[in-house]
């Protein structure tokens, strides 16, 4: 299912992908690896979800630059961990790729444990692409404007409120967790295959919370569908200024970046992996993809002096998220079937 109403950007962005300009001698030179076909990038959630438009803002400009089509291909399930198998036991030849993302980067290896389908090891970094907030919101229907408002709500009528979320597992799942935990309050976790089926719920009044990555929800915000009560990082967005963190309404315990980047497969040739780290910080420095990564609530990936990603930073930064994630599982008890 697909959210029947976006902002111009987000329709932009899901429109189908126009063939790139294949230049395969200028790509040769570029560099000591080229792709020799078109390259899957595999997204392991629904289409319109904010994996999916990180994704396509990539594919094209990357495949321009790479020479070869760069093909987005949505594989939902697990929590991303469909996607995650899928490029693990791929052809390590750099034509098979993975955006990747909190949740099947970091938060699914405490999540699921010994029914996790690949480990670490078996997925190999690339390059972050961007980081960005989580709004928490609510139904028009429901009579609160604050979040504040909403944990009073909520603590007057225990278990009767639903919060929805793209998926079992995903960060928008343990941000809710998170919510209740710091909050004390409880709320029955609904989980959607997908941020669009989840936003129609919602608008629909179905479900009374959600919590989504802003560059999927933003949209609904701003027209009014759905009413924003907070964004998790600890700076108010920039495309949203309006809108207060989570520690301005109280909560400060409440924080949370999703983070969206590319994996290959293990044994990826080093060279591959390189030239396309090396052309995505070339993207990610576009003043155009500046613009776009801006209005959608996007933050840089920040991992290395001059603002960009590399391999290696983004290797270490895996593992970090890796462990503090784990120990968040461990707090709230979070399970899934």
């Amino acid at each position: 299912m697909t959210i029947t109403r976006r902002g111009a950007l987000g329709a932009a962005i899901l429109t189908p992908l126009a063939a790139p300009l294949l230049v395969p001698g200028a790509a040769r030179a570029q560099g000591s690896w080229a792709p020799t076909r078109s390259i899957r990038l595999v997204v392991g959630f629904t289409p319109a979800g904010t994996t999916d438009i990180a994704a396509r803002l990539l594919a094209e400009p990357l495949g321009r630059r790479l020479g070869q089509q760069v093909v987005v291909e949505n594989r939902p399930g697990a929590g991303g961990n469909i996607g995650n198998d899928i490029v693990a036991k791929s052809d390590p030849d750099g034509h098979t790729l993975l955006m990747q993302t909190i949740s099947g980067g970091a938060i699914n290896y405490s999540l699921y444990g010994a029914r996790m389908p690949v480990k670490p090891e078996d997925l190999a970094a690339v390059g972050l692409m961007i980081r960005v907030p989580n709004a928490i919101f609510v139904s028009p229907s429901l009579p609160v404007r604050t979040l504040r408002e909403l944990v009073d709500f909520a603590k007057a009528r225990p278990g009767r409120l639903n919060i929805g979320s793209s998926g079992a597992g995903t960060s928008l799942h343990m941000t809710g967790e998170l919510l209740k935990l710091e909050a004390g309050i409880d709320m029955t976790h609904v989980p959607f295959r997908g941020a669009g089926p989840m936003l129609q719920e919602a608008i629909a009044g179905r479900i009374e919370v959600g919590v989504d990555n802003l560059p999927s929800v933003i949209g609904h915000l701003r027209d009014g569908r759905l009413r924003p009560l907070a964004v998790t990082t600890k700076e108010r967005s920039p495309a949203m200024p309006e809108v207060p963190t989570t520690a301005e309404a109280g909560l400060p315990g409440v924080e949370a970046t999703a983070w969206f980047g590319v994996q290959a497969p293990a044994r990826t040739p080093r060279a591959a992996i390189q030239r396309i780290s090396d052309e995505m910080n070339a993207i990610i420095r576009e003043p155009d993809m500046q613009r776009r990564l801006a209005d959608l609530g996007g933050m840089a990936p920040n991992l290395t002096p001059d603002g960009g990603t590399s391999p290696e930073t983004f290797d270490a930064f895996i593992k970090a998220e890796i462990t503090k994630w784990s120990e968040v599982v461990r707090r709230s008890g979070a399970q899934v079937e």
